[in-house]
C-alpha cells in the first residue's frame, strides 16, 4: 500500500520516496505525494528526480491494494531507489481550489449531487434538479459570500460505522465514500455554529474559503428530466 502524503498535507510540493516497484512503465512508491483519479478530481502531475535520473509523472491512478500507480515518460527508477516527488504545483493548486468551490456550490444548492467534475479552474457538479435556477445571481452572490467569509477547511475521520448510522453526510449519488479501511475522512467547512458544510471526501481543499478567491457561476446545462449541470469558475 502507499502511504498517500496529500492526505496529511495538500499544500506539500516535494518530498522524498523509495520506489517500490517498477513494471510495464508505471513506478509505484512507498509514499505518494501525488493525488491519484479519483471523486471526479484528475490525479496530479510533476516529476521524480534521483541521482542520474528523471522521470516524468504525466498521471496517477489507483491501483491494487491501496498502491497509487504513476504512468510518464523518461528514464525508469530501479526498485529501492530514493526518489524526491515535485509536484506540477499549479496545477493541484487549481484543483485543491475547484474542488472545495465545488462543496460550497452544494451547500448554496442543496440538492443531491449525481456527478461531479474538477480542472485546474473551472469544475461542475450534477444535480438533481428538475428545474434550472431560477436567480444564478443569487447563487452567484451566496457562493461568493462562503468565500469572502474565509472559513476554515478541516479534516476528521470517522468509523464506517458511523457513517453508515448517517446517510445524510453523503451527498453524491454517483460516488461513495471510498469504504475497506475502516474508517472514512470527512471534510469540514467552518466551525461550530459557522459550519456550513460536512461530507465524505478523499480529495484535497484548501485551508480556508477565502483561499479560493472570486467564483463565478456560468452553464447551466440539461442533462435529462432531473438533470442539471452548474458549471463554476475561477475568476
Amino acid at each position: 500500500m502507499t502511504e498517500p502524503l496529500f492526505l496529511a498535507d495538500a499544500y506539500a510540493r516535494d518530498a522524498e520516496g523509495v520506489v517500490a516497484s517498477v513494471e510495464d512503465g508505471v513506478v509505484v512508491l512507498d509514499r505518494s505525494l501525488f493525488y491519484a483519479t479519483g471523486g471526479g478530481q484528475p490525479g496530479d502531475s510533476g516529476r521524480l528526480e534521483w541521482d542520474g535520473g528523471f522521470f516524468t509523472v504525466t498521471e496517477a491512478v489507483k491501483g491494487d491494494g491501496g498502491a497509487i500507480r504513476l504512468m510518464g515518460n523518461g528514464e525508469l527508477p530501479t526498485v529501492g531507489v530514493e526518489v524526491r516527488q515535485v509536484l506540477d504545483w499549479d496545477r493541484r493548486w487549481g484543483h485543491m481550489r475547484v474542488h472545495t468551490a465545488l462543496h460550497l456550490l452544494s451547500v448554496v444548492i442543496p440538492l443531491p449531487v449525481s456527478g461531479g467534475q474538477i480542472a485546474e479552474a473551472k469544475g461542475r457538479l450534477d444535480f438533481d434538479m428538475p428545474d434550472a435556477p431560477e436567480d444564478k445571481q443569487a447563487l452567484q452572490d451566496a457562493l461568493n459570500d462562503l468565500v469572502t467569509r474565509d472559513l476554515p477547511v478541516t479534516t476528521d475521520w470517522i468509523d464506517e460505522t458511523e457513517l453508515d448510522a448517517n446517510p445524510g453526510l453523503v451527498k453524491t449519488m454517483s460516488v461513495q465514500p471510498p469504504r475497506g479501511a475502516g474508517r472514512v475522512r470527512l471534510v469540514r467547512i467552518g466551525q461550530g455554529e459557522a459550519q456550513v458544510d460536512l461530507q465524505p471526501c478523499g480529495g484535497t481543499h484548501v485551508a480556508r474559503t477565502g483561499e479560493i478567491g472570486p467564483l463565478r457561476i456560468g452553464k447551466v446545462e440539461k442533462k435529462g428530466a432531473r438533470n442539471r449541470r452548474v458549471y463554476v469558475h475561477l475568476d
